[in-house]
């Protein structure tokens, strides 16, 4: 009964992966075929010694991203089931192999990943027609790649999964900050949903040229555990692919796209401001992205929120850019803001930025002042504007990712702040 193909993802040495193949003896007659996905430069080749090593392939993961070949590969599969190992994981010794079936609706198998206090649910064993129906995201989509599964498994019913303990472990677990930072995130998409009707929440995000990152922005706002009211998104006259890249969101009920000629960013905010039709607004940044239960987090700060306050605001979480992936700098920790002078002294970016909707709009949205034609520095801007008439106020919370790349326009203009501080006076 040759019913299991096995693909192992993201193996980066040749140690974890031998022992993710020894495992598989357990199974072996059950496996159809062995898949390696091996990504970047990385030269991994070696069988052991085992009876069914002629059921292993390697595929090379280079032109191509791997969500395409991962999903081609899926596409032309006959077996009954697809049995998931990644990084450096392996079939318990204990596991009887009577334990990888799926009975009556179930049609993921699950199993846990432990790194000191973070647990992390994984698909394990998945049915193959499920896996045609209910795609991969991409990685487009997604922070990092180890999120791939555990944002794919966010978005099943209750009902299709099931999930127990000891069927993988891992031959050692990564302690670093890096790392323990993207398993915290990673482990809020397995938080219950829930739906809050007040105060209702809306997100505001204008894009220029950001096609390299504006699909993990989107995408993070329709994983959340608790879903905003409405995700508006102007295009303001981006001249790369970003545009396209998001009109394969506006299926989604909660989502409408606009777009204008470029004109810089308050004013492409200042366009979405006339369609909010709830109580406050978030900002996000399209080349930045939230934690799955930003939404959750943030609606209960807000039921508690004076009604002379404008802004809410809490800590940035820090990522640097490299290459293909992101490396964890700190937490930007927020403090109290008391007055405008202890505005513009404090170290910004100020965020994330919550907003009254109705203090927003009743003074004028976001200013288009003369320095730089309105185009820098409009979070200080509308910011310095609300303070002279509103309280702004401070909380403890983490749920807003702040991406810190070559492209970023703050980035570009650092010369230019000072010069814009005068022209505040």
């Amino acid at each position: 009964m040759s019913d299991i193909t096995v693909f192992l993802i993201h193996y980066s040495d040749q140690t974890a992966l031998y022992k993710a193949f020894m495992s598989l003896n357990s199974i072996r007659s059950r496996l159809r075929a062995v898949i390696v996905f091996q990504q970047g430069e990385s030269t991994i080749r070696r069988v052991p010694d085992v009876n069914w090593s002629e059921k292993v392939r390697f595929l090379k993961i280079e032109d191509k991203k791997e969500e395409d070949i991962l999903q081609d590969t899926i596409s032309t599969l006959d077996t009954t089931y697809v049995l998931l190992l990644s990084s450096n994981g392996y079939l318990s010794t204990n596991m009887p192999p009577h334990s990888l079936q799926l009975a009556g609706n179930q049609s993921v198998l699950g199993t846990f990943k432990h790194n000191r206090d973070i647990t992390i649910r994984l698909p394990l064993l998945v049915r193959t027609s499920f896996l045609k129906q209910q795609c991969l995201l991409t990685t487009s989509e997604l922070p990092f790649k180890e999120a791939l599964f555990p944002a794919w498994l966010s978005r099943m019913e209750g009902s299709t999964k099931r999930f127990k303990e000891g069927l993988v472990k891992q031959t050692r677990n990564n302690r670093s900050r890096n790392i323990s930072e993207r398993q915290k995130l990673i482990e809020k998409y397995q938080l219950e949903k829930s739906n809050t009707d007040h105060p209702s929440l809306s997100i505001i995000m204008s894009n220029y040229n950001m096609e390299r990152y504006v699909q993990t922005a989107v995408s993070s706002c329709l994983l959340q555990n608790e879903q905003t009211e409405q995700l508006l998104i102007m295009d303001d006259g981006s001249t790369d692919d970003s545009r396209q890249r998001l009109e394969r969101y506006c299926g989604n009920a909660s989502v409408q796209l606009f777009s204008k000629e470029n004109g810089g960013k308050a004013r492409a905010l200042n366009a979405l401001l006339p369609h909010v039709t709830s109580d406050f607004i978030l900002e996000l940044d399209a080349d930045d992205w939230l934690d799955p239960d930003a939404v959750s987090v943030i609606k209960k700060h807000l039921t508690k929120l004076p009604d002379d306050v404008a802004v809410l605001y809490g800590n940035l979480r820090k990522w640097k850019q490299l290459e293909e992936d992101v490396m964890f700098k700190g937490i930007a920790k927020g403090r109290p803001i008391k007055g405008r002078k202890n505005l513009l002294a404090y170290r910004f970016p100020l965020g994330p930025r919550v907003y009254r909707t109705s203090s927003l709009k009743r003074r004028g949205g976001f200013p288009v002042i003369d320095f730089a034609d309105g185009r820098l520095y409009e979070d200080v801007s509308v910011l310095n504007r609300l303070i002279d008439h509103y309280r702004f106020q401070y909380q403890d919370f983490t749920v807003y990712n702040v991406r810190e790349h070559k492209k970023s326009i703050t980035k570009q203009n650092l010369d230019n702040w000072n010069a814009f501080l005068k022209s505040l006076n």
